[in-house]
């Protein structure tokens, strides 16, 4: 079997704060091969952001990496020194965030923030730098690219933006593309393009992706395998068929039944009771018994991960399996 594109172990990332420790990413282990896409699911807080900023060193203090590796190509991330991080971020390794215009410079044009993003990492013309934009832009399905070289973001569409934001990504060929949530403000219809598009990109070019969403519904059209997470840990992950249509935690069942295409037109959507722990006062062992109907004494207690080939979960009582 060939090495993944990127193997994660055991992630840690505390945020040191006045009130305390905040274990924001806490022993994440997960890879993605090249070509294969990789959904990060959970709820707002559960640490998902958290962890595509700690792959590629984005961390603002007080945050820091306290363990774990993060191994690219065979590389360990957390052990280069800050020149060598910068040559693979935004070259090999690169992100779209949630919102364009955040990451967009309002002053400057389009063509000008995609030049100076070719010749930061390549050593070339600016006529080349403007060609490689203008194919980046034609890839993701903006018409006429050599003249929106010369627009500016406020011209652009909130959708059109956002495909913006991915010919960015796009422009040095990386092997590997963290999405934040890149589709959360677009309206449907948008969101469906951009999807397919993506999709059709990580299989001609072979790139890894990792999409963090809270969308289950997009990560099971869009996703080969499914990473589930709850206050700082990966719950459940595996394969999309055995993750979302052969849950065995129950946070992960919690999480599709409250969806609507899981459910019957008229009924009610079902609601996981509670609400998510602060990371501050996070229960002890599982994270999750306080909300669950199946907890027992044994749950205060960190469960192991139990696994079959293809899929694996950290449950002392699974779905699935006799209390």
């Amino acid at each position: 079997m060939t090495a993944p594109l990127l193997e994660v172990d055991n992630l840690q990332t505390h945020f040191e704060t006045l009130a305390g420790v905040v274990k924001a990413v806490d022993g994440v282990s997960f890879t993605v091969a090249r070509g294969e896409v990789l959904g990060l699911v959970g709820e707002s807080g559960s640490g998902k952001s958290i962890t595509g900023f700690s792959l590629l060193g984005l961390l603002d203090a007080p945050g820091r990496v306290v363990g774990g590796a993060v191994r690219f190509n065979g590389e360990d991330l957390l052990a280069l020194d800050a020149k060598r991080q910068r040559q693979i971020r935004g070259n090999r390794i690169a992100m779209i965030f949630q919102d364009p215009m955040m990451t967009l410079n309002p002053v400057l044009s389009i063509g000008t923030q995609m030049v100076e993003t070719v010749r930061a990492h390549d050593t070339v013309s600016r006529a080349e730098a403007r060609r490689r934009s203008r194919d980046a832009l034609g890839k993701v399905g903006i018409p006429s690219p050599e003249e929106r070289l010369d627009a500016y973001p406020h011209e652009f569409s909130g959708g059109m933006r956002q495909r913006v934001a991915i010919a960015i990504a796009l422009l040095h060929g990386p092997d590997l593309i963290i999405a934040d949530e890149p589709t959360t403000a677009l309206d449907v219809t948008i969101q469906s393009q951009i999807l397919a598009q993506v999709q059709q990109l990580c299989s001609e070019l072979g790139m890894g992706l990792i999409w963090i969403s809270h969308d289950l519904g997009v990560v099971a059209g869009l996703a080969h395998k499914v990473a589930v997470m709850y206050a700082g840990r990966i719950v459940e992950q595996g394969t999309v068929v055995d993750v979302l249509d052969r849950s065995r935690h129950p946070y992960t069942r919690g999480l599709i039944a409250s969806t609507p295409m899981a459910n019957q037109r008229g009924v009610p959507l079902h609601q996981i009771p509670g609400s998510a722990p602060s990371p501050l006062d996070r229960p002890e062992g599982c994270s999750f018994h306080p909300r669950c109907s199946r907890a027992s004494d044994a749950c205060v207690k960190v469960p192991e991960i139990s696994r079959t080939r293809n899929h694996e979960w950290r449950c002392f009582h699974p779905l699935g399996a006799d209390i």
